[in-house]
């Protein structure tokens, strides 16, 4: 343990360092280099040589994301998607065999619908009840309270709360006592627990309460921000005309905050399209709740691996998230501009 603490100590030092030098040299090379101090040049160099360092001078400083961002974001895009025209080993070309085969295989189209489904629920629900908790809680004096209580599950890992509600659904078998806590209150009732993780369809709405209790307090947090931008003068001048709570919720508040909604809308929609530790920890994809990331890791990591299909299913998955991130981006920047 204490020989971890200090590797990583080291390793933010010399991080730390190589930074400072890094910056320290550029931007010396710069001035030695590109330097206006001597007297006997002209006025003219002088400006010219000024605004060469004052248009450099910012590449400087974004040289090493870009370096990354070539390195661990670029590279593997191009590399992934040179493999999906490749065979399972990558040492062959054939074409757009694996996109044919894709959109054949009963496997990825089951996991194209379950991941569907998981669109259609999860960022809706989450987002809806977001906004009806931070709408909630602002009236309560232990408001905070509640929000902090449901903002918790954000510092839980997806693996964790998968744990977590795999004792929720646990099933010990028809005669046996119940610790799972929903088959428990379902035998409470006189009813007969289930195993529900082995239940088609239901099982993937099981799965999505797992992803949606994580993200509502998200979801909450964000939106409650929102709703305190509201003018208050404008809803004390709907109270005063006399509308009613829900009116002034559904006419006033939603349509201020309509951006933000959108917002928090589409990067749950994205964290969804890219699910994968929940379906994992609680089901390895059994059960008909496989998803296209887990369909991937399967091709790619098990029964002996294949370049070609887990590439051709990553690209699936990128071109799925790149219209989403685009139309955020671009809302974003539209937002700013009106601004």
């Amino acid at each position: 343990m204490i020989e971890q603490i200090i590797n990583a100590l080291v390793t933010m030092a010399i991080g730390v360092l190589a930074a400072f030098v890094y910056f320290w040299g550029t931007n010396w090379l710069l001035d030695r280099f590109l330097g206006s101090d001597d007297p006997a040049l002209p006025a003219d160099q002088v400006t010219r040589l000024d605004r060469m360092r004052a248009r450099i001078r910012p590449w400087l400083f974004l040289a090493p994301a870009l370096l990354f961002m070539s390195v661990y974001l670029a590279y593997p895009v191009v590399a992934t998607l040179w493999l999906s025209f490749r065979d399972r080993t990558g040492a062959e070309f054939v074409g757009f065999s694996n996109y044919l085969w894709a959109f054949q295989d009963p496997s990825f189209l089951q996991s194209i619908g379950n991941n569907l489904l998981w669109l259609i629920i999860v960022p809706t629900t989450a987002t809806a009840f977001g906004l009806l908790v931070a709408v909630l809680a602002d009236r309560l004096w232990w408001g905070n309270i509640a929000k902090s209580l449901i903002f918790m599950p954000m510092a839980i890992s997806f693996v964790g709360a998968s744990v977590i509600w795999k004792f929720v659904y646990d099933f010990r078998g028809p005669d046996s006592p119940q610790i799972g806590v929903l088959n428990a209150i379902i035998q409470a009732f006189g009813g007969t627990p289930q195993a529900w993780i082995s239940v088609p369809f239901w099982n993937s709405i099981l799965l999505m309460v797992i992803l949606i209790w994580i993200q509502t307090g998200f979801a909450m947090v964000i939106l409650s921000a929102a709703l305190r931008g509201v003018p208050e003068e404008t809803l004390e001048a709907a109270r005063i005309d006399g509308a009613g709570g829900i009116r002034i919720f559904f006419d006033i508040m939603v349509p201020q905050i309509f951006p933000t909604i959108l917002v928090v809308w589409t990067t749950i929609t994205i964290t969804v399209l890219k699910v994968f530790d929940i379906i994992l920890a609680m089901t390895n994809g059994q059960w008909d709740t496989q998803v296209l990331a887990n369909l991937m890791f399967d091709w790619m990591f098990r029964g002996g691996g294949d370049n070609g299909r887990s590439s051709t299913i990553a690209i699936v998955i990128m071109l799925a998230v790149l219209p989403i991130m685009v139309w955020n981006i671009r809302n974003a920047n539209a937002e700013e501009v009106t601004r």
